[in-house]
C-alpha cells in the first residue's frame, strides 16, 4: 500500500504539475494577447495618437480587467480539458459510421456544449472590449408608431455571441475528427522555450486561418437561419426589434466591412486563447524526464526506469519512460553502465531482464498484431479461429525466439483477431478505457459502432443474422456462395450444410438486390483501408523508442557490458526484430498500406500518426543496421534459426 501512494504522489508529481504549469503561462499570455486584440480592435490609420490613447485607457478601464478574469476562467477550463481528453494515441475511426459515433458520443456532446458556452464568454469579452454598437445586448430605440422609446435586441451584439458558439462547436468538432488532443513526442528534443518560439508564428496562422473559415460559414449559416434565434430572443428576453436598422440577416446587412472585420478578430482572439493553451500543454507534458535506473532505498524503486517501464495505468508515464531509455541508450554512459550492472547480492541482471524484457514485449505485441491483420484480410475479411490461425504460421515464425532465458519470455504465436487502436493498447501499454483514451477510443457496444468495427475484434451480435461464419453481404459477391442451397450443394457433390437454428432468420438469398437504403448503410460501414493501416500503427511511438533503446543497449554492450549480461539475451533480440521486419514487409505488400497521407491545410491536429508506419519500419531496420554493424561476423555464432541468419546477412552484406 505504501509503495502505491509513493507512486500516486509519482505521477501526480510529473503529470498534474506540468499541466498546472502550462495553465499557468496560459494565463500569464492573456494580458499580452489582449493588448494585441485591443490594438487591433480600435485601429484608426488616420489618427494614430487618438488610436493609442484610447487603447491606453481601454486597457486600465474596469471592464477590460473584468474581462480579463472571465479569461482566466475560460483559460482554467481549457487547460482541464486538455488534461481530461489528452491522448498518447489518436482516434483513427475506420470507417464513417464510427465517426459518426464518436461525435456523438455524449461525452462529446458534453465538451461541445462546454465550448460552446466558452465561446459565447469569449465573444461577449471581445465585444465589450470593442465597445460601440457590439457593447450590449439590449439598446435604446424609438418606435415608429407611438414614438416611445424602448429597449430593442442589439443584433450586432448577438451576432457575436452567436459566432462565439458556432466557433467553440467547430473547435471541439475539429478535436475530434483533426486528432486535436493528441499529443506526439518530438523526434528532436528541444527546450522549452525554443520549441514554443518556433511554433508561435504557426498558431497565430492557424488561428487567423481558423477564424476566416468560420467566420465565412457562419456568415452563410446566419443568411439562412438567423432570424431563428432572433426571434426566439428577443421574444424570450422581451426586446423589440428595430425595423429601421438593416437586419444582418440579408445579404446588406452582411456586407459591412467593419462587421467582418472585428468577426474576423474576434475569432483570431478566441481561437489564440484555446492554441496558446494546447500548445504549451503539449510542450509541458512531452518534456523529456529522466528515471534513475536503480535505487539504493526501497520506497524509491517503483520511480526507477525498470519499473515505471511496466506502468499501465498512466500511459504518458510509460511513454516518457520509453523516451529516457533511447535517450539514455545513445547519450549517457554512466546510466548505460547501470543497466548492464548486477544486483548486489545475488549478481543477477535485474535491470537488464527488466528493460529488454518489457521491450521485447511491446515488439511481440506488435507483431502478433500485424500478423492477425494479415490473417484477416488473407481470409477475405473474416478472422481466423486459433487453431486455424495456428497451424498457418511459418516454421522460421514459431522457432524464432530462442527459451531458457531468465527473465524473457518466449514470443508468442498470434492467435487473436485484429485490434483496434482502443484494443492494442489493453494489453501493452494501457487500458482502452482508460482516463486517457476513453473520449477517443471507439467503444465496440456504443450503439454508433459499426458492424466493421465489432466484426475486426471478434466480437459479433448473437442475435444477428450475419452472425457465425458470414460478417458482410458483400461476401456474397466476393468469394463463393456461403448461402447455397441444399439442392446446388448435392448437385456439386458437397455435403450438405447444417441447417440453421430455428430462432434465427434464414439470410437473404445471394440474388436479392438490398435496398438503397441498407446499401447506403454498409457502405458507410466498410472499412477504410489507409485508416486500417494508420490504426496498426497508431501507437508505434512507443514501438520506436523501444527498438532505438533495444538497438543502442545491444551496439553499447560490445564494448561496455563487463559482465556479459546481453549476450545471453541476444538471440532472444536478434529472432524478434527479423520476424518483426517480416510483418511488417508483409503488411507493406497490401494495398493501400504504402501509400502517403494527404497534406491538410494548416490546423493544431497532429497528423504525425499517419506517417508513423513508415517511421517504425525506418527505426526498425535502423536497429538492425545498427547491431549487425557492430557485431559483424561475430553474429555468426549467434544460436538462431537458419533462416533468419540468412536475414541478417543481407544487413551484413548491406543488401536490406
Amino acid at each position: 500500500m505504501f509503495s502505491l501512494k509513493q507512486n500516486s504522489w509519482f505521477i501526480r508529481k510529473v503529470v498534474i504539475w506540468r499541466a498546472v504549469a502550462s495553465i499557468a503561462w496560459s494565463v500569464l499570455l492573456l494580458p499580452v494577447t489582449t493588448a494585441v486584440f485591443v490594438l487591433l480592435s480600435r485601429f484608426s490609420l488616420f489618427h494614430p495618437i487618438q488610436w493609442i490613447s484610447d487603447c491606453t485607457s481601454l486597457l486600465t478601464a474596469s471592464s477590460t480587467i473584468f474581462s480579463l478574469v472571465v479569461l482566466c476562467g475560460v483559460v482554467l477550463i481549457t487547460g482541464f480539458f486538455n488534461l481530461e481528453f489528452y491522448t498518447l494515441v489518436p482516434s483513427i475511426p475506420c470507417s464513417r459510421m464510427a465517426l459518426l459515433g464518436t461525435v456523438l458520443h455524449p461525452r462529446q456532446c458534453v465538451h461541445s456544449l462546454v465550448y460552446c458556452t466558452m465561446g459565447m464568454l469569449v465573444m461577449w469579452c471581445a465585444s465589450v472590449t470593442i465597445g460601440g454598437r457590439y457593447s450590449t445586448l439590449g439598446t435604446p430605440c424609438r418606435q415608429s408608431e407611438s414614438g416611445e422609446v424602448a429597449t430593442c435586441l442589439n443584433e450586432y451584439h448577438l451576432f457575436l455571441l452567436l459566432a462565439g458558439a458556432f466557433m467553440g462547436y467547430s473547435h471541439s468538432f475539429l478535436g475530434v475528427v483533426q486528432n486535436m488532443y493528441y499529443v506526439s513526442f518530438q523526434p528532436i528534443q528541444q527546450y522549452k522555450y525554443p520549441r514554443f518560439k518556433g511554433c508561435l508564428l504557426m498558431v497565430v496562422k492557424c488561428s487567423v486561418i481558423q477564424a476566416l473559415y468560420s467566420a465565412r460559414n457562419f456568415a452563410a449559416l446566419y443568411f439562412f437561419f438567423g432570424y431563428i434565434p432572433k426571434t426566439w430572443i428577443s421574444s424570450t428576453l422581451n426586446l423589440q426589434i428595430d425595423s429601421s436598422l438593416q437586419s444582418l440577416d440579408s445579404l446588406t446587412g452582411l456586407l459591412d466591412f467593419s462587421l467582418l472585420y472585428h468577426l474576423s478578430i474576434s475569432g483570431t482572439f478566441l481561437y489564440l486563447t484555446w492554441y496558446l493553451t494546447v500548445l504549451l500543454f503539449r510542450i509541458y507534458v512531452t518534456e523529456a524526464y529522466s528515471f534513475p535506473v536503480q535505487s539504493t532505498f526501497t520506497e524509491d524503486a517503483e520511480q526507477c526506469l525498470p519499473k515505471v517501464l511496466t506502468e499501465k495505468t498512466t500511459l504518458v508515464m510509460k511513454f516518457l519512460a520509453l523516451q529516457d531509455l533511447a535517450l539514455l541508450s545513445q547519450h549517457s554512459l554512466s546510466r548505460r553502465l547501470e543497466v548492464f550492472s548486477l544486483s548486489q547480492p545475488g549478481g543477477h541482471p535485474h535491470n537488464w531482464n527488466a528493460i529488454s524484457g518489457e521491450c521485447l514485449s511491446l515488439l511481440s505485441e506488435l507483431t502478433q498484431r500485424l500478423v492477425a491483420h494479415q490473417d484477416a484480410v488473407a481470409s477475405n475479411g473474416r478472422v481466423k479461429s486459433p487453431s486455424a490461425s495456428s497451424d498457418t504460421r511459418s516454421a522460421s515464425s514459431s522457432s524464432s525466439v530462442v527459451s531458457g532465458t531468465e527473465g524473457i519470455a518466449e514470443t508468442p504465436r498470434p492467435s487473436v483477431p485484429l485490434r483496434t487502436p482502443g484494443s492494442v493498447f489493453k494489453s501493452s501499454v494501457g487500458g482502452a478505457n482508460s482516463a486517457l483514451t476513453a473520449p477517443f477510443t471507439p467503444d465496440v457496444n456504443s450503439p454508433f459502432s459499426s458492424p466493421a468495427l465489432r466484426r475486426l475484434v471478434g466480437q459479433q451480435d448473437p442475435q444477428s443474422p450475419w452472425s457465425g461464419a458470414v460478417q458482410s453481404p458483400h461476401i456474397m459477391r466476393r468469394g463463393p456462395k456461403l448461402w447455397s442451397a441444399s439442392t446446388e450443394s448435392q448437385s456439386n457433390g458437397s455435403p450438405l450444410a447444417s441447417p440453421a437454428p430455428a430462432s434465427v432468420p434464414s439470410p437473404p438469398a445471394a440474388n436479392q438486390k438490398p435496398s438503397f437504403l441498407a446499401q447506403w448503410l454498409q457502405n458507410r460501414r466498410e472499412q477504410l483501408p489507409e485508416a486500417s493501416s494508420q490504426a496498426l500503427f497508431a501507437d508505434s511511438q512507443a514501438h520506436i523508442w523501444a527498438l532505438q533503446g533495444l538497438s543502442h543497449l545491444v551496439a553499447a554492450s560490445f564494448s561496455e557490458d563487463q559482465f556479459g549480461v546481453v549476450q545471453t539475451t541476444l538471440p532472444n533480440i536478434l529472432s524478434s526484430l527479423v520476424v518483426l521486419l517480416e510483418a511488417v514487409d508483409r503488411h507493406f505488400k497490401l494495398p493501400h498500406a504504402s501509400s502517403k497521407p494527404v497534406r491538410t491545410i494548416c490546423s493544431m491536429g497532429d497528423s504525425t500518426y499517419k506517417t508513423l508506419r513508415f517511421a517504425l519500419r525506418a527505426a526498425l531496420k535502423t536497429a538492425i543496421y545498427k547491431i549487425t554493424t557492430t557485431f559483424g561476423e561475430h553474429l555468426n555464432a549467434v544460436n538462431i534459426s537458419t533462416e533468419h541468419r540468412k536475414r541478417l546477412q543481407q544487413f551484413l552484406e548491406f543488401k536490406e
